[in-house]
């Protein structure tokens, strides 16, 4: 992964990685093909925690259970289950949560309001509370300082492998690490995706400032991602701070704010295009940038309408700059520009200079670029100085496949 200055560089390992966490991954029986599918990640000491959820009306009971912890702003514990989202489950599956929560305290001794739950899978199906229950048991006797790669592996579900990422930092003569993992590879939409991130870091930093920079980061990298424009109802971006690297506290106002804020921004973009790489069925993940918006936020919708476009991802997996699809998704997303002055590029290779066609040669040229796993998709719409960008993939058979036999 590339990571941004301020002496902010990658290191290896995922939670793994940061002082004062051990984690655990275990099968409990939730998966029918017997995988991993119970993750339990714990500080070694009270930490201070940060998240955010998915904006979908229909929110699971985990993500209901969480976002009352989350008031507390104090962190013991997070417990995760994939094969089963605990989705419209009703009353039953509250209490569900609550008691996966309270089993983990129980054994912990720690408060019930600083464990966290969170679930992936299937909606709509009651979690089978006494396989979960002996799953947890058996994850705080296995929870280890290099558990990060097992738990990481326990809650995917149609991801082709697991995502972790991981930067450092000095303040003063100490070594502060951020770092995460996460999951999801269908079910990926800009406000939100299915998808689960749990990020750490042995800063000591307080929750308040932990929430507002977790919220930049997830602006400019989860919530630019999209494989299929659905937005699940588990979502959840949890980050925590132990601050056991033993460096002097990190405050609002302060330059160091900004390099955590950098580290922060790394992890979660380079968490985000995993999830997006690794897209159901994709064979290309495409940046689509837009430049010359007359507002940040036309900029953003115009970066939306194309990255979303069904019409615009089947192009890219055909190979074939069909650009009028392009021109077309721009023009219905509600930015405003002259679609006269519109100029198109794959990377820098112009398709399109003042909305017209520059030539079978060009088309020619742009077809090999999209031949590439990842390129750049370009438009310069000549309305302003603003500019978004968003990370997309190609739309495939394979997607298909893989959803319509999902709960099989």
């Amino acid at each position: 992964m590339r990571t941004a200055g301020n002496g902010v560089v990658a290191k290896r390992g995922g939670l793994s990685a940061v002082a004062g966490v051990r984690a655990a991954g275990v099968a409990c029986g939730l998966k029918k093909n017997g995988r991993p599918d119970l993750a339990l990640v714990v500080a070694d000491e009270p930490a201070t925690v940060a998240a955010t959820f998915t904006q979908n009306l229909v929110q699971a009971a985990p993500v209901l259970i969480s976002k009352r912890h989350l008031r507390g702003r104090r962190f013991s514990a997070l417990v995760l289950n994939s094969g089963n989202a605990n989705a419209c489950t009703g009353r039953q599956g509250l209490r569900d949560a609550e008691e996966m929560a309270r089993e983990v305290a129980r054994l912990l001794g720690r408060p019930m309001g600083e464990v966290f739950v969170a679930s992936t899978g299937v909606i709509g199906r009651r979690l089978e509370m006494g396989a979960v229950r002996a799953g947890i048991g058996e994850a705080v006797r296995r929870l280890s300082a290099t558990g990060g790669g097992k738990a990481a592996q326990a809650i995917l579900t149609t991801d082709t492998g697991r995502k972790e990422a991981a930067v450092a930092f000095p303040i003063g003569r100490r070594s502060v690490t951020v770092a995460g993992r996460a999951k999801g590879a269908g079910m990926i939409a800009p406000r939100m995706a299915t998808m689960l991130a749990v990020i750490a870091t042995d800063a000591a930093v307080s929750a308040r400032t932990l929430q507002r920079a977790l919220g930049r980061a997830v602006a400019q990298s989860f919530n630019c991602i999209t494989v299929d424009g659905d937005t699940s109802t588990n979502d959840m971006v949890l980050c925590f701070a132990t601050g056991a690297a033993g460096a002097p506290a990190i405050r609002s106002g302060t330059p160091v704010l900004g390099v955590l804020q950098a580290a922060l921004d790394a992890v979660c973009l380079a968490l985000a295009k995993m999830i997006a790489r690794d897209g159901e069925g994709a064979t290309k993940l495409a940046e689509v940038r837009i430049q010359g918006g007359r507002s940040a936020r036309e900029a953003r919708l115009a970066a939306e309408a194309v990255a979303t476009s069904p019409l615009v991802k089947t192009t890219l997996f055909g190979q074939d700059i069909n650009w009028g699809r392009i021109m077309a998704a721009l023009g219905r997303s509600g930015a405003h520009f002259d679609p006269t002055r519109v100029d198109l590029f794959v990377d820098e290779v112009p398709v399109v200079r003042r909305g017209e066609s520059l030539g079978e040669e060009a088309e020619a040229a742009a077809n090999r670029r999209l031949r590439r796993r990842e390129f750049t998709l370009i438009a310069g719409l000549h309305a302003g100085r603003a500019s978004a960008r968003m990370w997309t993939t190609d739309l495939s058979e394979e997607y298909v496949r893989i959803n319509a036999g999902y709960r099989s």
